[in-house]
């Protein structure tokens, strides 16, 4: 017998299937996939606490343009069990972590960075000797894992971490971004293959519309050195206390104290859309570190483009369902309508399989988008999200040598072969540029970000339909002509080396050139950016400050870490070679960086389970606001239609066939 799981308006309902076949025919096995899956709740006799994760408070403090950030989870048992509590959450994809720490009571204990399997062995022994202990680890360089072990019936225990993010701000607007979910990620692994490095994949969901368990707060004290012109935020409602011009102390209002089910957006613009640019410089004990910030210049006129071809990679997948793909019609919608009629154009959607508007891409004649726009309104969401075959086919489809191809792709992001879209991406940049449009309350923004950075391109992440128009217009400014090409960097007498990117590409867009890197000796004279806009030769100096440079900006360490961790392999394999990984784990325990093969693990001395025993327990979550129970669960085998209607027939069920038939895509295993 076969059982699968359904989500429904009213519940969950179990359908059994018996597959009927010949005496002594062998029954095909069940091929179950690593997905996520629903929550079946004990109810109020469960032994066992369900809902470990009480609170989660994070504290900002933006300075210039750094964000210093500190998350606290709080856990409680409210069980009769010990147990072991798990929790899978985001993380902004340029966030540098370096710091946790594990609170009970009074006692305060500081964890340690350690190789990633030596951490989980640290873990697992205090665990079996019934110590406290909490251990971090990165699953995606935006997904992390927090296990808690040994909390005892009425025990609360506190995990905090910390990290820091560099802001860069487009247009003259900076944003800070806190993901609060990670959304269910589809995978087609088989889970008995699947490597363990995936087994996060496979979390419980609460069902859709049903609010975070789980009390979210945020705090954010944001000082710069330019009066403060506009503090907003799309998602949230904001209580905002300004302190003078330049400074100011943001909070939530207390109906958004529960809105951990959709990403919290601060965007902020200075006194007229100044940017905060120059070089700011960190004076270590045995390194020192530089970031260089620069205005870009201003565009080419629209005569000097070349002819350009668009083809839009629509994910029309289960997750988006409903607001998502709503928005993504919305979107195609203006940039279709905006095309000019010397472009060219083509559509491919995506689910489990892939559907295009033409073999070759066409004329933007008004008789072609017409045609477009009637095929995107008919799509409706359903089924997996094989990303990397569209990208693929997009890639097959034949174009003119002297035309400048784009793909604009447009996802909520939930698959979990990120990387390989990204490395294929990378080695297809010659081909094509990439632009990904992330859509939804909580995209994953690691493949969002990734794809754009990957393709040398911008990230544009939609949260509120009501936005769509404004970002398609800004996607047209942004790709409408390049800005600066061919940059070259002189830092004259100054002495750099480990510069991050090692290789500067094009600024398509009003947003600054941004280099990080390491300095020795004495910091002296200027930095000339030189490069070729539309109009011809461009040069620009920027003047290295005084000679005394004191150690204030040490988060610069951290952020040159990061950045040069990416460029070692967060967007490529999670199995890369033996050397690229211990460069990575190297970087991670020199910097105390959480990284793919560095985890902070905290080990209290106190045993206070003696026996070792304890309940795992998964923290449910919230689906992200806008998302539908379609997007939970991944493929499983359904069995054949003769089948169904023998049984159904044997059966006399009535109704039951045609609840099936609206039933069968929105399957999950019972677990």
């Amino acid at each position: 017998m076969r059982k699968y799981i359904t989500a429904s308006a009213g519940g969950l309902v179990i359908f059994a299937a018996i597959a009927i076949s010949a005496p002594g025919e062998a029954q095909p096995e069940i091929n179950q996939t690593l997905s996520p899956y629903f929550l079946i709740s004990a109810g109020e006799n469960a032994e066992t606490e369900e809902f470990p994760l009480e609170s989660t408070s994070v504290d900002v403090k933006i300075s210039g343009v750094i964000a210093a950030v500190t998350v606290k989870q709080r856990y409680r048992n409210r069980g009769t069990e010990p147990i072991e509590a798990v929790y899978i959450f985001p993380a902004s994809t340029r966030a540098a972590v370096d710091a946790m720490k594990m609170t009970i009571g009074e006692r305060v204990i500081e964890a340690t960075i350690q190789e990633k399997s030596k951490a989980k062995a640290t873990y697992e022994q205090a665990k079996q000797e019934g110590k406290r202990t909490s251990l971090l680890e990165q699953q995606r360089p935006n997904v992390f894992q927090m296990n808690v072990a040994n909390i005892l019936p009425g025990d609360t225990v506190e995990v905090e971490l910390g990290y820091t993010e560099l802001l860069v701000p487009e247009q003259g607007e900076y944003s800070f971004v806190y993901p609060t979910v990670v959304g269910p990620r589809y995978n087609g692994e088989a889970a008995a293959q699947a490597p363990a490095m995936n087994g996060w994949v496979a979390n419980p969901y609460l069902e859709e519309g049903t609010p975070a368990p789980y009390r979210f707060d945020i705090a954010i004290a944001i000082e710069t050195s330019i009066p403060i012109q506009a503090l907003t935020s799309p998602s949230h409602t904001l209580v905002i206390d300004y302190k003078s011009p330049d400074s100011a102390i943001i909070g939530l209002s207390d109906e958004d104290r529960i809105g951990g089910d959709r990403d919290f957006i601060l965007n902020y613009r200075l006194q007229g859309r100044a940017i905060e640019s120059g070089l700011m410089l960190h004076r270590g004990d045995s390194e020192n570190f530089f970031l260089l910030m620069a205005q870009p210049p201003k565009r080419v006129t629209p005569d000097q483009i070349p002819p350009r071809e668009y083809i839009f990679i629509v994910d029309i997948s289960g997750s988006m369902r409903g607001f998502p793909l709503d928005t993504s019609k919305k979107l195609t919608s203006e940039l279709l309508l905006a095309l000019r009629p010397s472009d060219t154009f083509n559509i491919l959607f995506f689910a489990g399989g892939s559907t295009m508007l033409a073999q070759h891409s066409l004329p933007a004649t008004k008789a072609n988008i017409r045609r477009a726009l009637t095929m995107m309104d008919g799509q409706r969401g359903g089924g997996g999200t094989r990303m990397l075959e569209a990208i693929q086919q997009a890639m097959s489809i034949p174009v003119d040598e002297e035309t400048s191809r784009s793909f604009v792709i447009i996802t909520d992001g939930y698959v979990s072969i990120e990387v390989d879209a990204l490395q294929y991406v990378r080695d297809h940049l010659n081909h094509a540029n990439f632009f990904a449009f992330g859509i939804g309350s909580s995209v994953n923004r690691f493949l969002i970000e990734g794809l754009a950075r990957a393709g040398r391109g911008e990230p544009f992440i939609i949260t509120d339909p009501g936005t769509a128009a404004a970002s398609a217009a800004r996607f047209r400014r942004y790709i409408g002509s390049p800005v600066l090409t061919g940059i070259e960097l002189d830092f004259g007498d100054m002495e750099v080396y480990d510069v991050e990117p090692q290789t500067t590409p094009d600024l398509l867009a009003e947003r600054p050139l941004i280099v990080f890197g390491k300095w020795r000796g004495e910091p002296k004279g200027s930095v000339t950016i030189g490069g070729y806009t539309g109009d011809g030769a461009f040069v620009e100096a920027v003047q290295v400050p005084a000679d005394s440079v004191p150690a204030v900006n040490p988060a610069l360490r951290y952020l040159w870490a990061r950045e040069h961790l990416a460029s070692l392999g967060d967007f490529e394999k999670l199995a890369p070679n033996a050397k690229r990984a211990r460069e990575i784990t190297s970087l991670g325990l020199t910097y105390n960086l959480l990284t793919a093969y560095t985890s902070f693990v905290a080990v209290d001395s106190e045993i206070v389970n003696a026996t070792g025993g304890s309940k795992t327990v998964k923290q449910p979550l919230p689906l992200p606001q806008g998302v539908s129970n379609h997007a939970v669960g991944g493929s499983v085998p359904i069995a054949p239609e003769p089948e169904i209607n023998a049984l159904l027939a044997v059966l006399g069920c009535l109704g039951l066939w045609q609840c099936y038939r609206r039933r069968r895509h929105s399957v999950i295993h019972a677990r």
